[in-house]
């Protein structure tokens, strides 16, 4: 998708007359709301929608999502339907309805910009980061510096919703099943306290490397804390290390995101790098000590004093910007922190936490 944008977005975004600014004083009836992504950018756009929903109760809220990041839209109850992005037959549907307003939530790349022109929606919004801003009838800022959600939430100012002071937590909801699920999963702990661990990432360069988390997850153990490791498939063989080495319990592969998530909300603490887990854990408002490399802690990091970051030292981090991390010279990953440096972090963090 990235290298279709590189070669064919400049070019089509061109072929576009500029849009006109619309009318400020008509309530949508209908909205439709682009996220293309992962997972993480897709929950942190949750306290924008629930915003637009209480703003426009009687509005019909639509997600064009994709395959990747669907699932994370569970956690805002009464959207009305969620699309896919990557899936033709999908999209077809979407571009033959009509919309009174649509958001196109992406922060850079042009793609979703020229969907949002062919969607037929009397007004459009979405970030002045390039050519895309001419597809839109209100284009908006964006601050490579500012925490995520309220870079959102800039997209709503337009309509004459205004950002909150504080981000309420939490906001993310998790259905019923799903608490009963990680219930079951968990049961085999006894009910003992415990810390989670993902140890996956969505490229290399985030990753911290099973080793350093098996040395994690052992001194946390001989701190008499319970371990349960996290992750999808492809985590699977990183995760049994961990867990044969220190005796946790591994879900890899075994949850769903909803069930996964309802792990994190039983837990004492998160530890992992930037993933979309991290900002689940944000949106639930259990505490995470995370680890970052490319990524700007700025940005993406969870902000409160339920959270501890540890950035990496590398003179050239964070790196990455726009979603792109650039071709480095030295090896492995972007994260440079010692596990006995995070063990420590996360158990002071605890203590403060849960004195008793």
């Amino acid at each position: 998708m990235k290298r279709i944008d590189a070669l064919t977005g400049p070019l089509l975004v061109r072929l576009f007359p500029r849009r006109k600014k619309a009318d400020n004083n008509v309530a949508p009836g209908s909205a439709l709301i682009i996220r293309p992504g992962g997972i993480g950018d897709a929950v942190l756009l949750i306290p924008t929608l629930r915003a637009l929903q209480a703003a426009y109760p009687a509005c019909r809220i639509e997600i064009l999502a994709e395959n990747r990041n669907a699932a994370a839209f569970e956690f805002c109850p009464g959207l009305h339907a969620v699309h896919r992005y990557d899936e033709p037959a999908e999209l077809r549907a979407v571009l033959k309805r009509r919309y009174d307003l649509v958001i196109d939530t992406e922060q850079w790349y042009r793609l979703s910009a020229l969907v949002s022109r062919l969607v037929r929606a009397r007004r459009s919004i979405g970030f002045a980061t390039n050519e895309r801003r001419r597809l839109f009838s209100d284009a908006v800022p964006y601050d490579l510096k500012e925490y995520e959600p309220f870079s959102f939430f800039r997209l709503l100012a337009p309509l004459g919703i205004q950002a909150p002071a504080d981000l309420a937590v939490p906001f993310l909801e998790l259905p019923a099943a799903a608490r009963e699920r990680a219930a079951q999963l968990l049961a085999r702990l006894g009910g003992r306290p415990f810390v989670a661990i993902f140890p996956g990432a969505s490229v290399p360069r985030k990753e911290w490397g099973g080793v350093k988390y098996r040395q994690l997850a052992a001194s946390l153990v001989l701190a008499g804390c319970a371990v349960v490791v996290l992750g999808g498939k492809e985590d699977e063989d990183v995760a049994d290390a961990i867990c044969r080495a220190t005796g946790g319990v591994n879900l890899a592969g075994v949850t769903t995101l909803t069930e996964s998530a309802a792990v994190i909300e039983a837990t004492m603490a998160l530890v992992t790098g930037d993933s979309g887990l991290l900002h689940i854990a944000a949106g639930l408002g259990t505490a995470t000590v995370s680890l970052f490399g490319p990524s700007d802690p700025a940005k993406w990091a969870p902000k409160g004093e339920r959270h501890r970051v540890l950035a990496s030292t590398f003179p050239c981090a964070p790196c990455a910007k726009w979603g792109t991390i650039p071709a480095c010279t030295h090896e492995g990953g972007c994260i440079d922190a010692d596990p006995a440096q995070v063990s420590r972090t996360l158990l002071q963090l605890l203590t403060e936490l849960f004195p008793g």
